[in-house]
């Protein structure tokens, strides 16, 4: 690996992946032996990921599975003082992985483990928010999160589908959510209810959904994509254009960029980085530029000025 931090590495994986994900996982672990030291444990409850991190020393953690592992990681080692102590690898497994796909990290494992040898360190943002949360991808409220919600019920028996097939099933019943969205401190002049609100420090969201297109994971701003689209007509037309990230362009769509957001008003449901809230009356997300790092392919130098 580049950058110096060594061949020893700490693979954590999902103790309850199935047999499939097991052999996925047994094929990385196999490559990344080839060249480094490497040491494996599976994580069942957030009590295990404690321990685990008691005990990695000086080893390179590499998490094996998807936005929501990584979400749980970042989070316990950003309370334990510990985010910055050095890059995460990713193996990317189950059927997201949109932070992966923003980062240009295979999402074949073994293919992803080659990719790790080869990469060096990417700082990234991370979003903070008053309620003591965290954000390394997406947060996203109103009927996205409704959406996936009902997508996590559907997922066990039809995969990635599922995403596809709770979007319709929100989508269709969705009439927005009386919401005030401030960036920077300037309240947002929106045309009705929102029927979605999202805070995007990745690109994409749902295995692919291209929900803030420009979106940087290491520029100092969040994208902020904000859809009026209520009508039934428009709910389709929107969630059509918005798998190829064209939604960007509608009259009913309001993207910005800034480092705090503040969203409040009726009760809405809330989906940060696929964990689920419900019922949230109020949320403020900040950007901590360069929090943590990822183990990722190079990319070409950007530049932006956070204009809207």
């Amino acid at each position: 690996m580049g950058a110096g931090y060594g061949t020893a590495l700490l693979v954590v994986t999902n103790a309850t992946a199935g047999s499939a994900e097991e052999t996925r996982v047994s094929a990385a672990v196999d490559r990344l032996r080839q060249s480094s030291d490497v040491r494996v444990d599976s994580c069942s409850q957030p009590e295990d990921l404690d321990r685990i991190l008691d005990g990695r020393g000086d080893r390179t953690l590499v998490l094996a599975g998807g936005d929501g592992s990584v979400h749980t990681a970042v989070a316990a080692l950003r309370r334990r003082g510990e985010l910055g102590a050095g890059p995460l690898g990713l193996l990317p497994l189950g059927t997201g992985n949109d932070l992966a796909r923003t980062l240009g990290i295979p999402l074949d494992p073994a293919d992803a483990a080659r990719t790790l040898l080869e990469s060096r360190p990417r700082p990234l943002d991370l979003l903070v928010d008053d309620s003591g949360g965290i954000v390394v991808n997406v947060v996203h409220l109103g009927v996205g999160a409704e959406a996936a919600e009902r997508a996590a019920a559907l997922k066990g028996g039809i995969g990635k589908a599922a995403y596809a097939v709770g979007g319709v099933l929100a989508g269709a019943t969705a009439t927005g959510w009386d919401l005030q969205v401030s960036v920077d401190g300037s309240r947002l002049e929106l045309d009705g209810p929102a029927l979605m609100v999202a805070v995007a420090n990745g690109r994409t969201i749902g295995g692919g959904a291209e929900l803030a297109p420009t979106a940087e994971p290491d520029d100092g701003w969040l994208d902020v994509v904000v859809a009026t689209s209520t009508g039934p007509l428009a709910r389709l037309g929107f969630g059509v254009a918005m798998r190829e990230g064209d939604h960007v362009d509608r009259d009913d769509v309001v993207v910005v960029r800034g480092r705090e957001v503040t969203v409040s008003g009726e009760p809405f449901p809330l989906n940060a980085d696929g964990e689920l809230q419900e019922a949230v009356r109020s949320r403020r997300w900040t950007v901590e530029p360069g929090a943590w790092s990822v183990l990722a392919p190079a990319v070409p130098a950007t530049s932006s000025d956070g204009s809207g």
